[in-house]
């Protein structure tokens, strides 16, 4: 199976975003979660973002299992920091950050 590059390496003009933005961003799905498609998010932000910014952010999103996709192609925010607590002390787990 081929691993999909990521935006950020497939596009010169990808740039990478401050925090705050990724914050925004992030706190904006959360907010909005399983109400609107990849481009309708985009449209909707609190604030303007580049589009190549925009897609390095949902990349990173996803990659920490911060957000998935729904079948029908719309953004869930799913990071649970309670449930991850509660599991990395367990001593049958082992803890890895990425």
């Amino acid at each position: 199976m081929k691993r999909k590059k990521p935006y950020s390496e497939t596009n010169e003009i990808a740039r990478s975003p401050t925090l705050q933005t990724v914050l925004m961003v992030e706190k904006f799905i959360k907010d909005n979660s399983g109400e609107y498609k990849k481009t309708e998010l985009f449209k909707k932000l609190p604030k303007k973002v580049m589009w190549q910014t925009f897609q390095v952010i949902m990349e990173y999103l996803e990659s920490s299992l911060r957000v998935v996709y729904d079948r029908e192609g719309y953004a869930v925010y799913i990071w649970n920091p309670e449930f991850v607590k509660r599991f990395k002390n367990k001593p049958e787990l082992e803890w890895k950050p990425r």
